[in-house]
């Protein structure tokens, strides 16, 4: 984040004028600025999908609250949800992907710079088409109307009879976009770990953090494809006179719902496989131990990618499928349940009998794997048709996606921040605010979603604006509210220590962590050209057998 800043202040001490460095900034094919600015990119919409939720909690903290309008809670909830997942969840793993990847390989750079540049400026274009609906959005409320159809856009709220201006083309242009923008990012990920590695380093010696990465580009190309289709195809429906989801001119309201889902559950597991990458570099290194189970970890990884691609339609199963179909999309969604499993598995076998430092980056690790345990946990659950059928479009559901989101991917970015910002700034984060953050986080989060499960429970339907005093679901809402704003003022400790951490933390040096993969090897913050001359590796641990040639990996691979 802060090689900006370091840019800015080289700028006034040699006299060099802002604008210089600006456009060097905007013009820029490095793979470290570029992530630097995914990262910055996804914080600011963090904040921005932050608000929209504060404003859906408080509406939610009463029975027949009136904080804002049904109307302007619609908004909310389809922005919080498209921005959260298309413009800070994406964007800032695509930052850490950017910047990690090439110095882990020991590449100079990405395979296409060009490219890494454009796909970025389409991502940020998209997040900045999507925003202008509040002033260009003109609807069925007047000017200004955001999208009002759900980060899903199911059929028919999206045909003109009931979006007659033009807030859901804003909508539908702005995630196309972005998705061409993903495209373009997996198509460099993915050319970049099978043509950059150093010499030495097989793909049986690559970080897992580029084995991940390298699945998760997979996925992206299969799944953010039929979401573009559909895309495509809705304009031709708003504009062309197509009728590909006008039920009544013999199109299909459900085919929108199965090209949604066909990428929408398999980006719940193109988002976690990069914070699985996270936890298999930081929590070794905690331990003083290598990962437990390499070769089990790759496959699983792998496993993963290809079995989450069949389970999209569980979350149909209230829409009236056969039972050949719900028999099926049950057993695929408890089956990947299995290499998921392997993964917790051979993370707890790292920590078994290892050195566990509870720095702040591992605190994060641990609350991760508890938490995304019992998101799994309630996952398998819904995976089963007869439950999801009487739970699906209840609070349990919400409550269950946000235990991924929040309890799992939030935490593994929190854990990579307070481990690679020496990495990126050369200055440590305070450990005190950093151990702040994380108890009062981990109060927030449990506080919020731990209870949300209730209402669910005792049948508070999701989507809703308002709703009449029951018994359980004013109290429980109430609860739920207190706990979001608690996550909040984390938030805000974790701000504060990203920004005087920069100015006021401690050297960081080269090696803080006394880590052992190459990007560690480099000064902090690396140089431009990341390796002065490219590193020969000879194990999965390069820099462990160069700081113990008496006993090097290479000897046991």
């Amino acid at each position: 984040m802060s090689s900006d800043v370091m840019a800015i202040q080289s700028a006034q001490a040699t006299g060099r004028p802002w604008v210089e460095v600006l456009h060097e900034w905007v013009t820029t094919v490095d793979h470290k600025r570029l992530g630097i600015m995914y990262i910055l990119y996804a914080l600011i919409f963090l904040v921005i999908g932050g608000v929209e939720a504060a404003i859906i909690r408080i509406q939610l903290i009463r029975p027949n609250n009136d904080f804002v309008s049904p109307q302007v809670f619609n908004r909310m909830f389809t922005m919080h949800g498209t921005t959260m997942i298309f413009f800070v969840a994406i964007p800032i793993l695509f930052g850490f992907a950017n910047y990690l990847l090439p110095l882990m390989i020991g590449a100079r750079d990405m395979a296409f710079p060009r490219l890494n540049a454009f796909s970025f400026w389409l991502t940020a274009l998209g997040g900045f088409v999507l925003y202008f609906s509040f002033l260009g959005g003109s609807g069925l409320y007047g000017a200004g109307n955001a999208p009002d159809i759900g980060w899903w856009a199911y059929a028919p709220l999206t045909a003109k009879a009931f979006s007659p201006g033009h807030s859901s083309d804003y909508w539908t242009i702005s995630v196309l976009v972005a998705g061409f923008g993903s495209i373009g990012t997996a198509i460099n990920l993915i050319a970049t770990i099978l043509c950059m590695r150093c010499p030495g380093m097989s793909l049986g010696r690559m970080p897992l953090l580029a084995w991940l990465n390298f699945v998760m580009s997979g996925m992206i190309l299969i799944a953010i494809t039929p979401l573009s289709a559909a895309q495509i195809m809705l304009l031709v429906d708003r504009y062309l006179g197509g009728h590909f989801f006008d039920t009544q001119a013999g199109g299909s309201a459900t085919l929108w719902m199965h090209f949604f889902w066909i990428f929408g559950h398999p980006e719940v597991y193109i988002l976690i496989l990069p914070c699985f990458a996270f936890m298999s570099e930081i929590i070794p290194v905690f331990s003083r131990k290598p990962i437990f189970g390499y070769p089990v970890m790759v496959a699983a990884s792998v496993c993963i990618g290809f079995v989450s691609m069949s389970v999209w339609a569980h979350h149909l199963f209230t829409m009236g499928m056969s039972a050949y179909a719900n028999s099926f999309f049950t057993i695929t969604t408890l089956a990947v349940g299995v290499p998921t499993g392997i993964k917790i598995f051979n993370w707890l076998g790292t920590l078994w009998g290892g050195k566990i430092q509870f720095t702040v980056p591992m605190l994060f690790c641990i609350g991760f794997l508890f938490q995304f345990l019992i998101a799994g946990l309630t996952g398998i659950m819904l995976g089963s048709a007869a439950f999801a059928s009487q739970l699906s479009l209840s609070y349990f559901v919400v409550a269950h996606f946000h235990y991924v989101i929040v309890g799992g991917i939030l935490f593994a970015l929190f854990a990579a921040f307070y481990y690679w910002y020496p990495k990126i700034t050369g200055r440590m984060l305070d450990e005190t605010l950093g151990k702040l953050h994380f108890w009062l986080f981990v109060l927030g989060f449990h506080m919020t979603f731990d209870l949300m499960h209730v209402p669910g429970l005792l049948g508070m339907p999701r989507r809703i604006y308002t709703y009449e005093p029951r018994p359980g679901w004013g109290i429980m809402n109430f609860l739920v509210t207190i706990g979001a704003f608690i996550q909040g003022i984390a938030v805000l400790i974790f701000v504060w220590n990203l920004i005087i951490s920069y100015f006021k933390g401690a050297k960081a040096g080269n090696d803080p962590w006394d880590a052992w993969t190459l990007e560690w090897s480099v000064s902090s913050p690396p140089p431009a050209y990341n390796f002065a001359t490219i590193p020969t590796v000879a194990s999965r641990r390069p820099l462990w057998d160069r700081k113990h040639p008496e006993d090097p990996d290479s000897r046991y691979e």
